[in-house]
């Protein structure tokens, strides 16, 4: 059990360091790219949304 916790613990350290180290690079397009998907998803959203209601109408009656 002991060394369970000792390898899940040293798991989590390295998971957490190579997020760090990742997340410091960046992306010189990545704020048009998001402007963009953003703009899908939301749109996606959207449709989605009013097709739940829609379905959700013609359940009831």
């Amino acid at each position: 059990m002991e060394i369970a916790i000792i390898l899940v613990f040293i798991i989590g350290i390295l998971a957490l360091g190579s997020t760090i180290f990742l997340g410091g690079k960046g992306d010189k397009n990545y704020d048009q790219a998001t402007k963009g998907n953003i703009f899908r998803l939301s749109w996606i959203y959207i449709i989605l949304g009013i097709a739940v209601v829609i379905a959700f109408a013609v359940y009831l009656f």
